[in-house]
């Protein structure tokens, strides 16, 4: 809204600094303050109505032997409101809202949002242990995906005229002027992609400031990679596929950024709230389609290294213990305990150094990730 008001405010005369409004960079150090503000500002707010509508975490059985997971039962959860109104309130204030990258971002985060809320919504006020039932949030995730892929697909136009001619490619990390092309497939590959890393971050969402910390470091190396991707110096200098416009999902990035931050005040050890999957699918979400707009599809093993993991050990977990079931019949585990944060809890380790040495670990992928774009 701000950048159009800026525009219509530049055709009536010369006013003093409504040129920094035409800035990516200022807009989006904009939209993380606010969004860090609205956290701050909307979040006790909102805890203290969950307290008051009593919506809260509900007991798991199978956590009830690990840490301190007896003591959260109650701690309010669907706190994803806070973050879903931080990420997309600024976003809509600071960004192009006619810019194609912007809207489908925006689309998917909302849309993965309220997939999460209808769970939520089942599971701690309608009392339904399992809440939406999983097909039912597998067709949220595809029907989301699909609309996505078919946009790109049918309508690169959109974007702007040259996208037609890399609609479907992708870049290869560590490789120079090599790109893949998905071709008739890249919807499938769309729907894939945002459906697995909306479940990833779901999954990794069990320890207290674990998933909204690695979520804020990988939209934070995310929004440098969409600048770079929509600036046409930065792009030929580094090599990488100059997508016009994509530099505005630098802006939604930072609004993530922001939002993290916040959120991250009161999801710390110990967690005054719990995102939620309202929280955690639309974060899960957006982290997909960035990758899928700016073409680093094959950087998500590595920018979500955390959530790659995570989603890794569950699938290893319960395939060796079906595999041993049918073998032995007596199912065997890898793990102590999928995911795998969890594992290291049954180890012994605290639940704040867990999260603490997973923040590393995140920081260290992003260098990788970052450094992906030289070393080839």
């Amino acid at each position: 809204m701000f950048y159009h008001l800026a525009w219509w405010l530049r055709e009536i005369g010369d006013i003093p600094g409504i040129n920094l409004f035409g800035y990516v960079t200022f807009r989006a150090a904009a939209a993380a303050i606010f969004a860090l503000l609205i956290s701050l500002v909307v979040g006790p707010r909102i805890i203290a109505a969950l307290k008051r509508m009593q919506i809260g975490e509900q007991a798991k059985s199978e956590l009830q032997q690990v840490g301190n997971h007896s003591l959260k039962a109650g701690t309010p959860t669907m706190g994803g409101l806070i973050v879903l109104a931080a990420v997309l309130i600024p976003t809509l204030l600071w960004a192009n809202v006619q810019n194609m990258y912007v809207i489908l971002a925006v689309f998917v985060t909302a849309a993965l949002g309220a997939v999460g809320f209808l769970d939520d919504y089942l599971k701690v006020v309608k009392k339904m242990r399992k809440g939406l039932i999983g097909r039912y949030k597998i067709v949220g995730q595809v029907a989301t995906g699909l609309v996505v892929g078919s946009v790109m697909y049918f309508a690169p136009h959109w974007f702007s005229p040259e996208f037609s001619s890399v609609a479907t490619l992708t870049t290869v990390p560590f490789a120079k002027h090599v790109s893949f092309d998905f071709g008739v497939l890249f919807i499938p590959v769309v729907i894939f992609i945002i459906t697995a890393t909306s479940n990833a971050v779901n999954l990794t969402d069990g320890l207290d400031g674990l998933c909204i910390g690695t979520v804020g470091v990988s939209a934070l190396t995310l929004a440098v990679i969409a600048y770079f991707s929509g600036n046409a110096f930065f792009a030929d200098y580094l090599n990488i596929m100059h997508l016009r416009g994509a530099d505005e999902l630098a802006i939604f990035c930072a609004a993530i950024v922001g939002a993290a931050m916040g959120f991250l005040w009161y999801n710390a050890y110990p967690a005054q709230v719990f995102m939620g999957d309202t929280g955690s699918l639309a974060l899960g979400g957006a982290i997909g389609i960035l990758c899928v707009l700016i073409k680093k599809e094959f950087l998500l093993p590595i920018v979500g290294g955390i959530f790659f993991a995570e989603t890794v050990s569950v699938i290893i977990q319960v395939t060796w213990f079906k595999l041993t079931k049918k073998r032995f019949g007596e199912g065997r585990r890898v793990l102590l305990m999928a995911p795998l944060h969890h594992h290291f809890e049954k180890s012994g380790w605290h639940e704040s150094k867990i999260v603490t040495r997973f923040y590393i670990i995140a920081i260290m992928l992003a260098i990788i990730t970052m450094a992906s774009f030289k070393v080839r």
